[in-house]
């Protein structure tokens, strides 16, 4: 008797929900795309306690008849890619035919359709078919997925909390209405409303509704192409950051993908302008010949590969950078007024606060918002090329030995001493690192150099990088080097302190060795050891002389590393703070 059997209908469709279906944001995602891929210019997500008791989504798409109503039940059964060849050009958010059967499987599912004509009402439970009946001739369609997961105790067991679990879909449909801002999409839990766009098509609107004013203001217009791809959308000033790279949006032909490579380029284009660990918020719509990427990677279908992507990271990185090169980045200290609330009741925990695109204060200046949001996205910002990004300063003082504050006729400006020695320091150290020459330093006094065995054994096979950075430094005994000249660039009177830290350098990257990672670690390590320290007073002659450096820098709005040198205080903001604005 044989073992093998071919499995049930049934299993084979739990099976597949597994993947398919992981949470509640994975059947949210299903049904949305759907929706699209149906034509819906409007479509609404109206969710019961997170989803967990009910998923409701309405479009108003193309529909479906009785025939394609009762087959979208059958597993691999789709309307979206007919042969093999069809795999190489996918134009459709979902092609794969397992998303309802895998739903239905594990929920108690109804759906309702209709092309104009007589409707149907399609009731499945627990991946059974309950009823067929007509329904009436709205056109499009209605899914309603009841108590997922009643059925299969485990992956129940495995949902987070309530909250989780709003949060995962409130994430996907922000991303989903980034990439699709011609379409109305409303999302809404317990009958509160967490999102609402227009559907108007403005992508800056949509970046408004999810990511909130304060945002869209410092968000830069960019857009780039070659022969293979196109790239548009906008990106946010440094000075606006997340402390993930879950902003990072990017949609490919509409779809909202994941790729670690292209995200490393994007968040490495702003590199010194924001500090590593924090991550910039993009939404760039990329788009290129469907023949050069592949999506069939995971079942999610959020994972591509590109054909050509180096040419497309260099693209993206090149775009970003020159967008940021061009632009005065000089963050601008706002006055917010906060109304304060005499009214104290009972606060209720609720889905909305917690996902609420606006800020506490925007209540108190509505009026100011709508006129601004209006300025902000009906016009276009110019950009020319800017020669000295920083303006004119005047220095007039020192505040604890720490910031200088300047003033210009826009406003008054306050500048971190030791950040903006550093962001100078930087400039010329790179620049002497990337561009060496033969002079150097004759010591009176050799230096020597002890390490372990380990370390000397590394440094012995990468001694030519010394070298190369005209040191003269040879062996001496066991496990030591003795330095006998060094590059004239080094700091004065800390030249031992420094070529030690250069050793430690090439140590540490011996596994991974990079020459421009290398010089970059050195450039950043020197200007902050040759800046001027915090809590050290300096002359206003010596004030003027750094402010005339770091104008003459490539960026000078931040340190090596991405804290800002620079911020203002614009006039209007001075006379507000000091009711004398009228404000």
């Amino acid at each position: 008797m044989s073992n093998i059997k071919v499995m049930d209908e049934l299993l084979a469709n739990k099976i597949a929900a597994g993947e398919v279906v992981e949470r509640c944001s994975s059947v949210v995602k299903e049904l949305v795309e759907n929706s699209i891929d149906a034509g819906s210019t409007e479509i609404k997500i109206e969710l019961v306690e997170a989803g967990t008791k009910s998923i409701r989504v309405t479009d108003n798409g193309k529909g479906m008849d009785e025939e394609d109503a009762i087959l979208a039940f059958s597993r691999h059964a789709t309307s979206k890619i007919l042969d093999e060849d069809d795999l190489y050009s996918i134009n459709t958010l979902g092609f794969r035919g397992e998303a309802l059967p895998s739903i239905a499987s594990v929920s108690d599912i109804v759906l309702k359709t209709s092309t104009g004509e007589v409707g149907n009402i399609i009731h499945y439970k627990g991946g059974r078919l309950v009823s067929n009946q007509k329904g009436d001739s709205r056109v499009g369609t209605v899914i309603a997925v009841n108590d997922l997961f009643y059925n299969t105790p485990a992956r129940l067991k495995y949902l987070k909390s309530l909250y989780t679990e709003l949060a995962n879909i409130t994430d996907y449909i922000n991303k989903i209405t980034l990439s699709h801002p011609d379409i109305k999409f409303t999302l809404i839990n317990n009958g509160n409303v967490l999102l609402d766009t227009d559907g108007s098509g403005n992508l800056l609107k949509t970046i408004k509704s999810v990511y909130g004013l304060d945002v869209t203001k410092k968000m830069i217009e960019v857009s780039a192409s070659d022969s293979d791809y196109e790239v548009s959308g906008y990106i946010s000033m440094p000075e606006i950051n997340r402390s993930n790279r879950n902003n990072m949006v990017t949609i490919v032909n509409g779809r909202v993908v994941r790729n670690t490579e292209l995200n490393r380029y994007i968040n490495d284009a702003y590199h010194t302008y924001k500090p590593d660990n924090r991550y910039p918020i993009v939404v760039l719509n990329i788009e290129v010949d469907p023949s050069l990427i592949d999506v069939n990677i995971h079942p999610t279908k959020m994972d591509i590969k590109f054909g050509k992507m180096e040419e497309l990271c260099s693209l993206i990185s090149d775009m970003i950078k020159k967008s940021l090169n061009t632009r005065t980045l000089i963050p601008k200290m706002e006055v917010k007024e906060v109304v304060p609330n005499d009214n104290y009741q009972e606060l209720k925990l609720d889905f909305s606060q917690i996902f609420e695109s606006s800020t506490p204060y925007e209540s108190a200046v509505e009026e100011e918002v709508i006129l601004i949001n209006e300025d902000l996205i009906e016009s276009k910002e110019v950009v020319e090329e800017v020669k000295n990004r920083l303006p004119e300063l005047y220095p007039v003082g020192l505040v604890h030995g720490t910031y200088i504050i300047c003033q210009n006729d826009l406003g008054m400006y306050i500048i971190d001493q030791h950040a903006a020695k550093e962001r100078v320091n930087y400039e010329i150290y790179k620049d002497k690192l990337g561009h060496p020459d033969n002079n150097s330093i004759a010591l009176l006094l050799p230096i020597t150099i002890e390490l372990s065995n380990n370390e000397f054994i590394i440094l012995r096979e990468n001694i030519d990088i010394l070298r190369k950075m005209n040191f003269e430094v040879e062996e001496f005994g066991i496990n030591s080097i003795i330095i006998k000249a060094h590059p004239t660039w080094l700091p004065a009177h800390q030249e031992d302190e420094a070529i030690r830290k250069i050793i430690e350098v090439i140590i540490s990257y011996e596994k991974d060795f990079n020459i421009e990672k290398f010089n970059e670690k050195i450039a950043i390590m020197l200007s902050c050891k040759m800046s001027i320290k915090a809590n050290q007073n300096i002359t206003i002659e010596e004030m003027e002389n750094l402010i005339s450096d770091l104008r003459k820098c490539s960026n000078p709005f931040n340190c090596p590393h991405g804290r800002p040198t620079i911020i203002t205080f614009t006039n209007y903001e001075l006379e507000k703070m000091f009711k004398r604005s009228g404000f």
